[in-house]
């Protein structure tokens, strides 16, 4: 809820809303560069902190706790108040949008991939003979003399000549983009209400950023229980960040992820000597908010999964358990799932939309539904005619889209229910569009044109963990609560999304030029590219049928997720919930399954002592986890580049 002094002065009638105010936008825009260049800066030169890689980013985290500070200070040197909760949470939801542009899976990938394979093309691999007729002169930069500077850097992107190449590929991805990120918005516009007023979806990643806002953020922060979760992260941090730069110092185990599976010697079980464990704070804070059968279910299928891969090995069955396939089944059931749980609202909408009769009001959307439905199609027309333009043939570019739009819908809707998160895909394996495209169709049925396509669209396709589509939906759950105008909240996220690409665009190549592309930790995202034309090449090479076993068990992760989710729909008592099937045979749970499991016994052990009462007062220390390890881990982060030290990173 909004801060009750504001609400009394600005609003006359119940249903009223508070409109977004012009400091608050004008404060958005000028920290928007200021936290787009730090995460470049700590994610693609030093690798430092991977804060867009979370379903809650921890750059905005931290610059909101930073601007509130000050709020306090200012208060008390003036007793006034200055920024409300309306302000603080516009500038937060303009921070989260500059993320999903300048985070891990969007555009650094983009600079990753953009020029990699002029660069690095040899006669040995053959690049240049096999694909480079077919990749749009437009869409990259080619120029070696400009290039130079790009990969080895001490050059500058301001020299004369330098900026001029970049200017066409960037501005045409950037629109491509732009239209993606429309479309989303659109369709975030046709589902909202039904999601976020009348199923009420939880939306745990926002309850952080709602406390903290709430009367300025005095009743959080004058919890002590949430000071003592905060000290006790802040104390684990702390000490790992000693001993990483003095060894000497103990190291707290066990926190980040740990190999445990070096005990495992013998077959069948050698199969999981890779695995790992973690005890994260933020993680083990975010999952206190996750419902308890969703947390139970990430655990367990993991361990469910970890014994498949037991069995495999054992009967010595080749690619089994084909984690992948299953995976893409599951995700794509989740979103037919989402679709239909929706079909009643989204026939209404369609009506409206129409002119048809019906009851349903759009006045109070960001946009009206017609306008809505006509932004995208005409934004999915444009995808599809830019695809086609650059080269695909018309129905791989409508497969493509079609598969990346249900990916984005069930990641949308599992943060939105759950929060959990959602690095569906990794490089070539799991929920990867290109990946299931290459086996569902075969890549000998498409055109090596659109082969080369489909490969250029690697880079925002690699990992999902910044998707735009769950923080723009997220923004108007903010908004509903605070009761913020969503037509105020819409002028919001379009100027910081226009913001955060020049600022993105900026930032990569700045440092980029300063330090060289090649250079720094992971050779600034040139993985990314390898990636990208390594898995061009092999498809050229060796062009492939579509395979039916892989085939079968993507329809069989399909099956197994509609049929967890019926016995759920008919049976309360059920513990299973779907999503935590896909999350776990995903990318995500590697990472977090063990701080699941910790959560959920506290969790379980919480309610079955004092119930929801319980549970509420407990609710402030597993904020205090999260924030203690944010805040903490970010200026560990400051701290590392500015004086030139190795930090300790609080993820991975």
């Amino acid at each position: 809820m909004p801060d009750t002094q504001w609400k009394n002065r600005n609003l006359k009638k119940p249903g009223d809303r508070f409109p977004v105010t012009l400091r608050s936008l004008l404060l958005g825009v000028l920290l928007i560069p200021i936290n787009v260049y730090w995460v470049t800066l700590v994610e693609v030169k030093y690798y430092s902190l991977d804060g867009s890689c979370l379903p809650l980013f921890i750059e905005p985290v931290f610059i909101l706790f930073v601007v509130i500070g000050l709020n306090f200070a200012l208060q008390r040197l003036t007793h006034r108040t200055f920024l409300n909760q309306v302000e603080l949470l516009t500038i937060y939801i303009m921070l989260g949008v500059s993320m999903t542009f300048a985070g891990h899976d969007t555009f650094q990938n983009l600079f990753g991939q953009i020029a990699h394979a002029f660069w690095f093309a040899t006669p040995e691999n053959e690049w240049e003979q096999l694909f480079f007729r077919y990749i749009p002169s437009w869409l990259t930069v080619k120029n070696r003399s400009v290039l130079e500077g790009y990969y080895k850097g001490e050059s500058s992107i301001y020299a004369e000549n330098i900026l001029q190449p970049w200017i066409e590929p960037l501005l045409i991805w950037g629109a491509f983009f732009l239209a993606l990120v429309f479309m989303m918005l659109c369709f975030n516009t046709l589902i909202r209400r039904q999601w976020t007023e009348h199923e009420k979806l939880a939306y745990p990643v926002i309850q952080l950023p709602l406390g903290m806002t709430y009367k300025g953020g005095s009743t959080l922060f004058r919890n002590r229980l949430m000071w003592a979760g905060f000290i006790l992260a802040a104390v684990i941090d702390i000490v790992n960040g000693l001993h990483t730069l003095y060894p000497s110092v103990p190291m707290i185990k066990y926190i980040k992820l740990t190999n445990v599976g070096s005990v495992f010697t013998e077959r069948p079980w050698d199969v999981l000597r890779g695995m790992r464990i973690s005890a994260y704070p933020f993680a083990v804070g975010l999952a206190f908010f996750l419902p308890l059968d969703l947390s139970f279910s990430c655990w367990f299928f993991f361990v469910f999964r970890m014994i498949e891969q037991v069995f495999g090995r054992a009967f010595g069955l080749r690619g089994f358990p084909y984690f992948s396939e299953q995976a893409s089944g599951a995700w794509f059931a989740l979103a037919f799932i989402a679709l239909w749980t929706t079909r009643r609202h989204l026939m209404e909408v369609f009506r409206k939309a129409t002119g048809l009769s019906t009851d349903i009001d759009d006045s109070r959307e960001p946009i009206p539904y017609r306008w809505a439905l006509v932004g995208f199609v005409l934004s999915g027309v444009f995808i599809l005619g830019f695809l086609y333009v650059a080269g695909s043939e018309i129905w791989v570019a409508f497969i493509f889209l079609l598969m990346y739009l249900l990916l984005a819908l069930a990641i949308t809707r599992v943060r939105a229910e759950l929060g959990t998160p959602h690095e569906i895909s990794a490089g070539d394996h799991y929920a990867n569009p290109l990946y299931i495209m290459s086996f569902a169709i075969g890549t000998k049925n498409m055109l090596p044109s659109s082969q080369t396509v489909l490969s250029l669209l690697h880079w925002f396709n690699r990992g999902f963990r910044n998707h735009p589509m769950p923080n723009q939906l997220e923004a108007f759950k903010m908004g509903e609560n605070a009761r913020i105008s969503n037509k105020g909240l819409l002028v919001t996220l379009l100027l910081a999304v226009l913001v955060s690409l020049f600022a993105t665009y900026w930032a990569n190549l700045d440092i980029t030029y300063r330090e060289g592309a090649a250079a720094g930790a992971g050779g600034f995202k040139d993985w990314v590219g390898r990636e990208t034309f390594n898995r061009l090449q092999r498809w050229l090479q060796f062009p492939s049928d579509p395979d039916g076993t892989r085939l079968s068990y993507m329809i069989g992760g399909a099956g197994f997720t509609f049929m967890l989710m019926a016995v759920r729909m008919r049976f309360v008592w059920w513990p299973f919930h779907p999503a935590g099937y896909a999350l776990a045979i995903s990318y995500a749970m590697d990472y977090f399954w063990f701080a699941f499991f910790i959560s959920w016994l506290l969790k379980f052990l919480l309610l079955k002592q004092g119930g929801l009462k319980m549970h509420r007062r407990a609710a402030p220390f597993f904020l205090g986890l999260i924030l203690g390890d944010y805040v903490t881990g970010s200026i560990w982060a400051i701290l590392g580049p500015v004086f030139g030290f190795r930090n300790y990173k609080i993820f991975i």
